[in-house]
């Protein structure tokens, strides 16, 4: 059974071009033009991962991943953020906001294709309980 990616963005080609590079790799692809219109679809077609723009109409990206981490049936579910805003305050809005990866226009489908394959790989990994991954927090000061 085929992964299924949410793509949103409400630029048509830059939807077009994500939704066929990732259709070519075998996902199955549903699509949204702007942050409410995410949120339907989420709700409808349960995607395995959102590939989303940030400067969209209606809802913007960032608030529609933020409506979607504080939820508990969606939060998570990977986002990738694919976004023209590329200033070092922006990338840290999206990481804040709760963005698993957060890339910038222009961008190369085959890096998308990469990162997308990996967060889907490592979510199959973490599901089936081959592998477990601890992270040990070790907090210093400089006190």
């Amino acid at each position: 059974m085929a992964k299924r990616i949410l793509a949103v963005d409400d630029e048509k080609h830059i939807l077009r071009l994500v939704q066929i590079n990732l259709e070519k790799a075998g996902y199955e692809v549903v699509t949204a033009s702007n942050g409410r219109e995410a949120l339907e679809a989420v709700k409808a077609q349960h995607p395995d991962l959102i590939v989303m723009d940030v400067m969209m109409p209606e809802m913007d990206g960032l608030e529609a991943l933020e409506n979607l981490k504080n939820d508990e049936a969606t939060a998570n579910i990977p986002v990738v953020m694919l976004t023209a805003k590329a200033q070092d305050a922006d990338v840290f809005q999206g990481w804040q906001s709760g963005a698993d990866l957060y890339l910038t226009k222009p961008f190369n489908p085959m890096e998308l294709l990469t990162f997308v394959r990996r967060i889907l790989d490592a979510q199959t990994e973490t599901e089936k309980g081959d592998k477990t991954y601890e992270i040990e927090e070790n907090i210093y000061s400089l006190d």
